[in-house]
This record gives structure tokens, sequence and C-alpha cells, in this order.
């Protein structure tokens, strides 16, 4: 695990970008079958608003060997989506699944402290966007103390399905390496954040203004940035590779 420079978490970004050029077609079916795949499980009844956050570490997967499929120069097929269940490591994988979930309500439940509960009962459905109560002044820091205690877990979580995956380890040493490998290179990623709110938040805003203006239809300028909105979420799952990659021994490229 060694020491990363901020300019890394650029060049992790630039490296997904160079990732996806090679296969984009093929990484834009595989992503529209993981987002068909959610849209079926969103409807199971009782659970069915669960299943997609507890098989995020399991479809992550798919995506991270799909870059091991581009480095390796062969093609990226749709099962690869199923990875992680061929894998010995799914039960793992599963558990750290039920972790993001856990993490996930203790930092909305957290920020109750700040607004009173508004968040929670936003993101439970309790209350609906357009709400009279929804609009006060505490949300947005609501929010950002969620985000800051989410953020310890999400440091434990980045590399854990990985780690698991390809390296064999157990559920609480992957969050262990992950944890302290984030950790150790705290300024690349300081920097990849920051790089993705740029390019993730900012060009998509420009993109909209300008369209926006050109066209002044909403419906075509929203139709427009779809592809945009793919890409760009596409790119962010292939520079999550080198993240790994950086810091860890490459996977077998069998």
């Amino acid at each position: 695990m060694e020491r990363q420079p901020a300019s890394a978490g650029i060049d992790w970004i630039r490296q997904g970008f160079a990732l996806f050029r090679k296969q984009p077609a093929e990484l834009s079916m595989l992503f529209l079958l993981y987002m068909l795949l959610m849209f079926s499980l969103s409807l199971v009844p009782l659970v069915g608003q669960l299943l997609p956050l507890l098989l995020v570490p399991a479809f992550t997967m798919a995506f991270m060997q799909a870059c091991v499929e581009i480095e390796a120069g062969r093609k990226v097929r749709p099962n690869l989506l199923l990875t992680a269940f061929r894998s010995p490591a799914l039960g793992t994988l599963l558990r750290l699944g039920a972790l993001y979930l856990l993490a996930a309500v203790l930092a909305v439940a957290a920020s109750s402290l700040i607004d009173g509960g508004v968040f929670w009962k936003l993101m439970s459905g309790q209350l609906k966007p357009d709400d009279e109560d929804v609009a006060v002044a505490g949300l947005p820091l609501a929010m950002l103390f969620a985000v800051l205690v989410y953020l310890p877990f999400a440091m434990g979580f980045w590399h854990a399905a990985p780690l698991a995956t390809w390296q064999r380890m157990g559920l609480f040493k992957a969050i262990f390496y992950s944890f302290f490998a984030v950790r150790r290179c705290g300024r690349a990623f300081l920097a990849y954040a920051l790089g993705w709110i740029v390019a993730g938040i900012a060009v998509p805003a420009i993109v909209s203004a300008i369209l926006g203006l050109l066209l002044g239809k909403t419906l075509v300028t929203v139709m427009l940035l779809m592809p945009l909105s793919v890409i760009l979420t596409l790119v962010m799952y292939c520079s999550f590779y080198p993240t790994y990659t950086a810091m860890f021994e490459r996977p077998e490229q069998n």
C-alpha cells in the first residue's frame, strides 16, 4: 500500500476515461443490463427497496472485472454481471452489502440531530420533496452531517469488495485494509472526489444551462443529458479499478 500523491486522484479519473474509451458500447450494455436488473429487483414486494443496496458490492465486482477484461484485451460480455454470484466470496459480499445498508441508515438517522428528523423522513418516504416541511434551513446541513458520519464507513467499504473477491480476505480484514489504504492516500482521494464533483456535477450543470439557452425546451435538454449522465457514471465505475490497483496487487488475468 504505497502512499499516493494528490495528483494520483486526478490520474485515476483519467484512467477511468481511458478504460471506457476502449469498449464504450460493451460497457454501456453491461450498465443498461445492471439498471434493468436493479429496477426489476426494486419491484419485489417488501424487500424490493433493500435488495439493490444489499447487492451493490456484488454488482460492483462486475464492473471491476470488466476493467480486468479490458486490460487483458478481451471483450466485456453481459455474463460479467453475474461475476460475484460465481465467486466463493459471494457470502462475504452479501454481508458487506448488509453493512452498507446499516451504515447508510445510521448516517441518515444521525442527521436528525441537526434537522429534527426531516432528512430521515424524506429518505424513508414519510415526506415528499415538495412538502412544506422539507423546505427548512437545516436540511443542507443535515445532509452534510450525514455524509460526514458515513465517511469512515465509506473508507472501509471502498476496496472491501475486490479485496474479499480477489485476495480472499474475510469481511472485517477487507474493511480494515480498505480503511487504512484510503486513509494513507487521503490527499489523492480528496483530489479524486473534487475531480468528480467538477466532472459529475459542474460539467452537466454547465451543459444543461447551455442547452437550455440554445434549445429552450426542458424535455429535449433532459434527453440530451441522459447519455452524458450514463457515460460519466460508467467512467466513474471504471475509475474505481485504478484506485484499487494503485494500492494492491492486480488480479490474475486468466
